[in-house]
């Protein structure tokens, strides 16, 4: 069975450079099979992960409501479904899916069931669903991915991020049972300052897994355009990450 695996926070947070190095975790212990959907509308997982992307899933929604983009005699289904495997890369080590801006105006309930279905399909290949969501959880709230095993909510060390994350877990609870473990992870820490956000981190009511400390290697990595996926072994931030999936059952 698919273990399906999701990160969200506040913009700027460290969300998707957490789930690159989860994914190269994942990856380095041969866990399996992985499919990486990129839910964040500022889609940057591929860079992280050193992969360049040209077909997003929201201009293929956009298509639809388009006639002249559909091929004649070709149904709305089977483009949307056509246009799917095609915008599906494949590598590998991990498989990935980027859903791109949200759509223009008008109904769109049509094409987002159709996406909803192709993903309920496509994920039974995998070991391994691992999405990398905006704060609002968007997807997740209407069912894009039907469940989502464990929750890593993002937060930084400032306050408003970690109310934040208080916010996020308050959402998750209006889905009623589709995500199983919410849990709470701070980047960016430097000494001392956990202490000083513990009355803020209890207030969350979450779980707080483990922290990742501010990591000069990410910011030079992220200054010269490399991927976070090639840190060395020794990077400060690729050890707290694998510290704290240790802790989670993969």
């Amino acid at each position: 069975m698919t273990k399906h695996l999701a990160v969200a926070g506040k913009g700027g947070t460290g969300k998707t450079s957490f789930t690159a190095l989860m994914i190269r975790y994942l990856i380095e212990r041969k866990k399996g099979t992985i499919l990486a959907v990129d839910a964040d509308p500022n889609s940057n997982l591929n860079e992280a992960l050193g992969l360049e992307v040209d077909t997003y899933i929201s201009d293929i929604l956009v298509d639809t409501k388009d006639p002249k983009a559909i091929p004649s005699g070709m149904t709305k289904e089977l483009f949307i479904e056509y246009k799917l495997n095609q915008a599906l890369m494949e590598t590998e080590n991990v498989d990935l899916l980027v859903m791109g801006n949200p759509q223009g105006p008008g109904c769109y309930c049509y094409p987002n069931d159709l996406l909803r279905k192709k993903m309920e399909t496509l994920d039974k290949n995998y070991d391994y669903l691992v999405m990398d969501n905006e704060a609002g959880l968007e997807h997740i709230s209407r069912g894009t991915i039907r469940k989502v095993d464990t929750l890593f909510i993002i937060s930084d060390t400032s306050v408003r991020s970690i109310r934040s994350a208080k916010r996020v877990k308050e959402l998750v609870e209006a889905f009623k049972g589709r995500v199983d473990e919410l849990v709470l992870v701070i980047t960016k820490v430097t000494d001392g300052n956990i202490e000083v956000l513990k009355p803020e981190i209890e207030k969350t009511g979450l779980e707080l897994l483990g922290t990742i400390p501010m990591d000069p290697q990410v910011i030079k990595y992220d200054a010269e355009g490399k991927p976070l996926f090639d840190l060395p072994k020794d990077s400060a931030a690729v050890k707290a990450v694998e510290d704290i999936l240790d802790k989670v059952k993969l």
